[in-house]
């Protein structure tokens, strides 16, 4: 129990931009866009940073994997 205790007195004490960075390098979502009129997926940072725009959902999902990243899915 005093384990969990500390844990939670740590991440009480992380201020907003800690909290923010958590899963940054880990995660990164896809969501549908439009290009030129044509569904495409782009692939975004946790953070919101946009990282590619690809043809297919699966493709997507797999240029996250390759990067040793988690795949989120937004809709």
């Amino acid at each position: 129990m005093m384990m969990i205790n500390d844990t939670h007195s740590q991440l009480r004490q992380l201020s907003p931009q800690d909290f923010a960075g958590f899963g940054l390098g880990d995660v990164a979502y896809v969501r549908s866009v439009e290009v030129d009129g044509t569904l495409a997926f782009a692939i975004h940072a946790a953070d919101g940073t946009p990282l590619s725009v690809v043809a297919e959902r699966d493709l997507a999902f797999a240029a996250i994997v390759q990067n040793d990243m988690e795949p989120v899915s937004v809709h």
